[in-house]
């Protein structure tokens, strides 16, 4: 995991990135958590979003989870991809597994989530 992710609460990862975008996923507690994936719904590129929304469901076989955006800001690229291959988000969930890319309205949201410390620290509790 890379020192500059930060996470949510509800399990979600950011990356910032160069260009200005950041990277959004699910942590590998939330995956190992939900098991079973059968099916996952992405936002339309373009869309804005409020940091704490909901942009997208997972499901399992246990159940259907919400996907919130960490920060708000619009949608600029989705991983068409995942969807008809949710293994990735298994097996590499902070890479190829990544699910959407957000240009975010304003960067310094991230400063709120947790660093990795924080996020494991609420996980083992």
């Amino acid at each position: 995991m890379a020192a500059e992710m930060k996470f949510a609460k509800s399990h979600e990862w950011i990356r910032p990135e160069e260009n200005g975008l950041a990277t959004v996923g699910i942590s590998s507690y939330a995956v190992e958590a939900l098991t079973d994936l059968v099916f996952m719904q992405l936002p339309p590129v373009g869309k804005k979003v409020k940091a704490g929304e909901s942009i997208g469901e997972i499901e399992s076989v246990k159940a259907v989870s919400d996907l919130y955006a960490p920060v708000s800001g619009e949608i600029v690229e989705v991983n068409a991809a995942l969807p008809n291959q949710l293994e990735t988000l298994g097996t590499d969930p902070y890479g190829a597994g990544w699910i959407v890319r957000i240009k975010p309205d304003d960067p310094s949201e991230m400063d709120s989530l947790l660093d990795r410390a924080a996020y494991e620290a609420q996980i083992a509790s």
